[in-house]
């Protein structure tokens, strides 16, 4: 016969439970081994977006392809051609080079927003609505640096405010990033929209363009947004990817110490060093939550030793956020075991 268990037994059984729950749970929430690049191939300024038919959808600079994943960590060549023929009419007819693609939901819709580039004083952000799955239609033009006088008009961001229902337009780069309000589609000027200074430096302010910004990100964690910004030359180790907050999207963004973006601060999360063989990361391209409960971050940098010294793979850096809310990569491994990247914390 067996015997009862007394209640204190049983809780001392429930008790043995939940501590061995809490010595296996760091392990079952280990986060997902990342073998960096997690796309070889030249793919710079990325987009990343979740699909309609539940996989990962990827752009890049010169967006002639995408690429698909299921899992964040595994991608692949897709047979869709983001952007139609008659489109790329169109967008030849304006420019020459197409730069940094945004993919944003406005109203229910997919909108891809575009650098069509010529020059400093000759840059505009197009805008594309999606037609079919993973494919953009030209619609036009939403600003252009010969109307605003704003150099370098390129690098769109575009995010919809979820209490005010606002869209707004984020861009820039040596003529500072600028803040912009768009209509309710994300597809122009909303009538009357004023042009916002919101972070950055000029060039001439600042020729070793340590403070000059650019590659905006929004995204939205707790209590505060947060700008992730690219800053340095982007060819070299000096670049890397960096940060701002405010409780608003209208509010002025600061750094960890409480300095001002649109006076050329921010709060570095990732960078390199001379003679590192990742080196140059920056142009966040969205963060992710992953099947593992962690969160994700998306960067090109550049690999010491590749045969296009100016190529710039898609790298992943799992991303965390300390007591005060600022975000930070806990581990710079993940790259064959060995640190490559540099951490800040």
């Amino acid at each position: 016969m067996m015997k009862e268990l007394s209640p204190a037994h049983t809780l001392i059984k429930r008790l043995s439970l939940l501590s061995l729950l809490a010595l296996l749970w760091p392990v079952l929430s280990q986060a997902q081994d990342i073998t960096n690049p997690v796309w070889t191939r030249d793919w710079p300024d990325p987009t990343v977006w979740f699909g309609d038919d539940g996989r990962y959808h990827c752009i890049a600079t010169n967006p002639t392809r995408s690429i698909v994943s299921d899992d964040l960590f595994h991608w692949e060549m897709s047979n869709v051609a983001p952007i139609d023929i008659e489109s790329w009419g169109k967008m030849q007819a304006v420019a020459q080079r197409f730069w940094a693609p945004d993919v944003a939901s406005v109203a229910g819709k997919r909108n891809l927003y575009l650098t069509l580039y010529n020059s400093a004083e000759d840059s505009n952000i197009g805008v594309f609505q999606e037609y079919a799955p993973g494919q953009f239609r030209y619609v036009g033009i939403i600003t252009s640096s010969k109307e605003t006088g704003i150099h370098d008009t390129i690098d769109p961001e575009v995010v919809t405010d979820p209490k005010t229902k606002k869209v707004w337009l984020f861009f820039g780069s040596v003529g500072g990033i600028h803040r912009v309000e768009l209509t309710k589609d994300g597809l122009s000027l909303k009538e009357g929209a004023k042009y916002e200074h919101v972070a950055g430096l000029k060039v001439e302010q600042n020729p070793d363009r340590s403070q000059v910004f650019e590659g905006s990100y929004l995204h939205k964690h707790g209590k505060y947004w947060y700008l992730f910004v690219s800053s340095g030359f982007f060819g070299d180790h000096t670049y890397q990817l960096r940060v701002g907050r405010a409780k608003k999207l209208t509010d002025v963004f600061l750094d960890r110490d409480g300095r001002r973006m649109d006076e050329g601060f921010a709060t570095t999360v990732l960078h390199s060093d001379k003679g590192d063989r990742f080196y140059g990361p920056g142009h966040c391209g969205e963060i992710f939550t992953a099947k593992d409960g962690n969160e994700y971050l998306f960067y090109h940098c550049h690999v010491q030793g590749s045969r296009n010294p100016n190529s710039r793979p898609l790298f992943l850096a799992r991303i965390q956020w300390d007591k005060e809310g600022w975000p930070y990569c806990p581990s710079s491994e993940g790259e064959a075991g060995k640190p490559q990247l540099h951490p800040v914390f």
